[in-house]
């Protein structure tokens, strides 16, 4: 699995991307961090190698494969990588998770939704005639069209060969959260958040205590990372937390 690291002694971070992205997309949000900082590109995308098979289980036991062992991590997911973060929470796969966060996890799926997905993920990859189209499919894809500029090495990051997205098609069908699973599974504090307007994730599809970010959307960790700040005081308390 591809993996940026960085930051300072001090606290561990991890941030998982959502479904298309990579884990360039934090660049503006780690360097917030007062501590060390771990940013892989989850299994499928971007310069990390596929998986066999989707599952929640199988992205969380990837990831966990890359984190020091006993150290105390703090991790921040969103989206598909909110969902992973809530599943390492559980304990299940050996990381010792001190706080998570999940941003704007979609938790309210119609048959018709999970068909379109299931089908998507049969779609065999689209080589672009150019640079210039492929990047403007990575940037629908991942949800960064009018938030990131074409010409960033974050679209970068997400394209192979510079004609292609770097992304498994089959990822499209890891299938719907069990959000009330994850949470009564969960064996560290977990907060959940969402943009006021991201169409995705609406707040009131979450539980009351969740945290909504007045004036962004889906994205709201590219939107604004300053905006974030808040989550990451609460996971950074968590973080040094015996």
């Amino acid at each position: 699995m591809y993996v940026r690291t960085g930051g300072t002694d001090g606290p561990t971070l991890l941030v998982l991307h959502g479904l298309g992205a990579t884990g360039a997309v934090w660049e503006g949000l780690v360097e917030r961090w007062p501590g060390r900082w771990i940013a892989p590109d989850l299994p499928g995308h971007g310069r990390s190698d596929p998986l066999p098979r989707y599952s929640f289980g199988g992205l969380a036991a990837a990831v966990a494969a890359e984190v020091p062992s006993g150290t105390p991590v703090a991790v921040l997911g969103h989206s598909l990588g909110g969902v992973v973060a809530l599943t390492l929470a559980s304990g299940w796969f050996g990381v010792r998770v001190s706080g998570a966060c999940g941003l704007g996890i979609k938790v309210r799926w119609t048959s018709e939704e999970l068909a379109r997905a299931a089908a998507q993920a049969t779609r065999p990859a689209k080589t672009f005639e150019s640079r210039a189209e492929a990047a403007a499919r990575w940037l629908k894809v991942s949800g960064l069209d009018g938030l990131v500029p074409e010409d960033s090495p974050i679209v970068d990051s997400g394209l192979a060969g510079g004609r292609r997205l770097a992304l498994d098609q089959a990822a499209f069908g890891v299938g719907a959260p069990d959000l009330d699973g994850l949470l009564a599974a969960a064996r560290a504090p977990v907060v959940l958040a969402a943009g006021e307007h991201d169409p995705m994730c609406p707040a009131g599809h979450l539980p009351p205590d969740a945290v909504v970010l007045p004036g962004l959307g889906h994205n709201a960790h590219v939107e604004d990372p300053a905006a974030l700040d808040p989550l990451l005081d609460r996971l950074q308390v968590g973080a040094h937390r015996p």
